[in-house]
Parts: structure tokens; sequence; C-alpha cells
């Protein structure tokens, strides 16, 4: 069976590493154009490309996934199946292209959190499990009838960044799992349950990272390490953007209003909520490098 693979990012490599390894023939890979960055505007491979690069995978790096030219060439690998990890919308003319279809694999249990941020998402609305799906591709987006899923627990120190590894690994064994079961012909498609209350993951932009220190303890808790390492919340300190990304609650009666601060200079730096304090423990002030609390506070004088 011909595989073409289609993803960006590190979490899309884990995948594409597992059915190397399992020995299935990937005729293709597509992913991101390079992109400058930096400050000398050094053109950036993609983590997908360059793992391709380094296995001698052949690699399609499309600017419009419409394009005739790329349309003709991925017919030409002739791929039986493609898998799309983490990777852009794709036009009818793409996902149907291959006779036993497209394969996606999802950051959530499907049909909760569909959309372009589940991880951030379920971590921010404080969930206790979380999980990935495998799914074949249809019009709407993440609503393609499921193949298989796996869940894993959301620990109450759990952060974006953790929960992301672990569904990577777990993303990956079920992507190996999924394309076995496809080859053999040995699976179902259970079509995603429309008559639960749906809880959707958009989206993340900048204004949505600031932290409301009004709210209660927790859900200040949990938009923090919904949101590290990446995109990062954030608040002001002495007019400056000040990025949170690890803290530690205290659940005790504030003594001064929330949205303000106490610290003693040297070890401490808590801002209270509307019922306690989050401590804070690796910040970045704007313009400073990522540091631990209590470095930040020798170089800096706060009223």
């Amino acid at each position: 069976m011909k595989i073409v693979f289609m993803g960006t990012p590190d979490f899309a490599v884990a995948s594409l590493n597992a059915l190397k390894n399992a020995g299935f023939d990937i005729v293709g890979v597509v992913t991101a154009a390079d992109k400058p960055a930096g400050r000398g505007q050094k053109l950036n491979e993609s983590a997908v490309k360059k793992y391709a690069v380094e296995n001698g995978l052949k690699v399609l790096q499309p600017l419009k996934l419409k394009d005739p030219e790329f349309i003709s060439e991925l017919k030409l690998l002739n791929a039986d199946l493609q898998v799309v990890v983490a990777f852009r919308m794709l036009p009818e003319i793409v996902w149907n292209m291959p006779a036993k279809g497209t394969i996606n694999l999802h950051g959530s249990l499907l049909p909760q959190y569909r959309g372009a941020a589940p991880i951030n998402h379920a971590i921010i609305n404080g969930e206790k499990e979380s999980g990935v799906t495998t799914f074949f591709l249809k019009q709407e987006i993440d609503t393609g009838d499921v193949i298989l899923s796996a869940s894993t627990p959301i620990t109450e120190d759990d952060t974006a960044g953790t929960l992301h590894d672990k569904l990577m690994n777990i993303g990956a064994e079920l992507i190996v799992k999924t394309v076995k079961s496809i080859e053999e012909g040995n699976y179902k498609e259970v079509p995603q349950p429309m008559d639960t209350e749906l809880k959707a993951a958009p989206k993340i932009f900048k204004n949505f990272c600031e932290i409301n220190w009004k709210q209660d303890n927790q859900t200040v808790y949990n938009h923090i390490r919904g949101l590290s390492p990446y995109p990062t919340a954030f608040t002001f300190l002495n007019e400056k953007t000040l990025k949170v990304f690890k803290v530690e609650k205290e659940n005790v009666v504030p003594t001064i209003e929330a949205g303000n601060f106490e610290t003693d200079g040297k070890t401490f730096l808590k801002f209270a909520t509307n019922n306690g304090y989050i401590k804070l423990l690796e910040i970045q002030l704007e313009g400073k490098k990522r540091m631990q609390v209590d470095e930040f506070l020798r170089g800096v004088r706060l009223g």
C-alpha cells in the first residue's frame, strides 16, 4: 500500500517515523513551504521536511494546495492512502484522490474539541481526560467517521506542552494501528455522535492569552497551563508584558484586590485572584530571557 504523508510540526514527525519504522511504503511527504525566520530571515524548514530529507523521502512543498502542478505531481505518486497529521485544511480534489481515502489524526476525543487548538482548550477547560482520534476526511472540518481512538488522563500538573508530547506518542501508535487495519480491510467507521453538547477548539489569538485575575483560582491556573509553553499566557508588570509559563496555586483567601501582587522582592511573586493566589514560578518579562522567579526578582525592583 502506497502512502502519502502530510504534516508540518514535531507532532507529525512522530507519526511519520512510526509509519516508516512499521515498514509502510511512503511514496511522498507533503509539508509547508520553507519560511524566513529570525533576524537574518534565514529560510526555516519544517520539522517534517527535515525528517523526510534525512530519511530520503520525496518532499512536496506547495504554496497552494489547488495548484495544478502540485495536483499532477500528487497524482503521479499514485498513493492508495493519504495520512494527515497537523497540516492544513485540504481541498476535496486532494483528500478525495486516493482509492482508500485520506485519514487524519486529531488531538482530541472527537467529536469534542474540533478545531485548531484541541490540546490547549482541553486543559483550559479543566478536562480530566484527552486523547487522539483517527478518522476519514470529509467536507466539514473534523467531522468524518471515526476509525480508532485512544485516551490518556490529564493530570493537575499537565501543561499544553506535556499533553502535546503524550498525545504525539499515543497518536503515532494509533496511526500505525489505523493504517494496518485499513490495509487489511479490518476496520469499522463509526459516525461521530451529534446528540451531545460540543466543546470547540478554535485558533487562539493574542487577546485570549491575557490573564483575567478576577476569575477564580482554578480557572486562572488552567488558563495559564493550557497556554504553556505556547502561545503563552501573559499579564502586565510595570507596564511591560510578562509571559507566565509555570505557576502554583495558593488556595487561601487573598488580602489584596484581584490583579494586585505580593512579593518579598527575593523569593516569591504572587498575584491575587478572586479567591486565592497564583504564585509565579517561571516567567519572561518583555525584552528579557525566560527565567525562574527568584532570578527575575534579583534584577528588578517592584513597587
